[in-house]
């Protein structure tokens, strides 16, 4: 058996060491963090209230982070596969598995005590954890059923629905209807989908002789080897970063009041989820959704105006008040 058979792991689970590193990996990983780094201080402005834009309902720093999640997630299926490709280190593996899940658990306590409305209780440690579990048997099945694994898992939200998935206890599988409030929410559909790739990535290019390629390219530039010193020290560093960054600005919040802006509507915890079922039933009305999040966010602003809103959250509502909300709703839409 090679080592560049992509159908089969070249030995068995073993404590032997790990091969070695390929650096440009690392340089990935670094950027990827660097990207992070720019969209949580961003998130931590508005948060704050520095600035005016909220970051987690604007849509362009929603995809922003999206491909920042997916490039972190694609990276764990690719070091899976390189990790493996003398024989996985048991050892080694059980040892990574228990500081990521322990650095998870960190950051549910740490973000239940900072914000116990939107704490993170699946974010993107927790996927990773259980993620490098769930993909190790497609480390040897054949690469068509890892690929098709993935394409089922892009697409298994929107295929399958079902009122027992709306539980808490399976909200991390990431099919349920119901709005999420999380500061951090990776569920395991459809972003398993983006591991699973990485999976097949790897392993082609193992399969045509592509290590000793990537462990050519020059990465010896300053920049480079500081990103990959980043990236050899990526949960540490994940751990880290956003307790600095709070610090920094509670400091800067403390120090100078007045940099503080007032709060737009938005922000309020109760009205994002409100806005997200808002959003999510216009858009299945096949609205596109750039209209639905205005007329959803004007739908609250007239409410609070008309003094329905409290009706509106407690659903205890008369016929005159039913229609009068209806009425709000349509207008907005229209974009009166």
């Amino acid at each position: 058996m090679t080592t560049t058979d992509p159908g089969h792991l070249p030995g068995p689970i073993t404590d032997r060491p790990r091969p070695a590193r390929i650096a440009l990996v690392d340089v990935a990983r670094g950027v990827a963090l660097v990207a992070m780094f720019i969209y949580h201080f961003a998130w931590d402005l508005s948060f704050f209230r520095l600035i005016t834009t909220d970051i987690v309902a604007h849509q362009g720093w929603k995809w922003f982070a999206h491909g920042i999640a997916g490039s972190f997630l694609a990276l764990v299926g690719v070091s899976l596969v390189l990790a493996s490709r003398d024989g996985l280190d048991r050892a080694g593996f059980l040892s990574r598995l228990a500081f990521v899940a322990g650095g998870a658990a960190l950051v549910t306590a740490g973000t239940y005590a900072f914000m116990p409305d939107a704490y993170v209780f699946f974010g993107i440690l927790h996927h990773i954890a259980v993620a490098s579990v769930l993909a190790l048997p497609f480390l040897v099945l054949p690469l068509l059923a890892v690929a098709g694994a993935a394409i089922t898992a892009f697409t298994l939200p929107a295929l399958l629905r079902h009122p027992l998935l709306d539980s808490d206890l399976l909200l991390w599988l990431g099919l349920s209807d119901r709005p999420i409030n999380s500061g951090d929410f990776v569920p395991l559909f459809p972003w398993f989908g983006c591991v699973l790739a990485g999976v097949v990535l790897a392993r082609l290019v193992l399969a045509r002789g592509g290590e000793a390629r990537l462990a050519a390219v020059p990465t010896e530039a300053p920049p480079a080897r500081l990103l990959g010193w980043m990236g050899r020290h990526s949960l540490p560093i994940y751990l880290i970063h956003q307790p600095v960054f709070i610090g920094l600005l509670s400091a800067v919040v403390w120090l100078f009041p007045a940099a503080v802006q007032p709060r737009p509507a938005a922000f309020d915890p109760q009205v994002r989820p409100f806005i997200a079922a808002c959003v999510q039933s216009c858009t299945a009305n096949g609205q596109d959704r750039d209209l639905c999040q205005d007329a959803c966010d004007c739908t609250v602003d007239g409410l609070k105006r008309d003094r329905l809103w409290s009706q509106a959250l407690g659903g205890q509502m008369s016929t005159a008040e039913r229609n009068r909300v209806a009425e709000i709703a349509r207008v907005c839409l229209r974009g009166e």
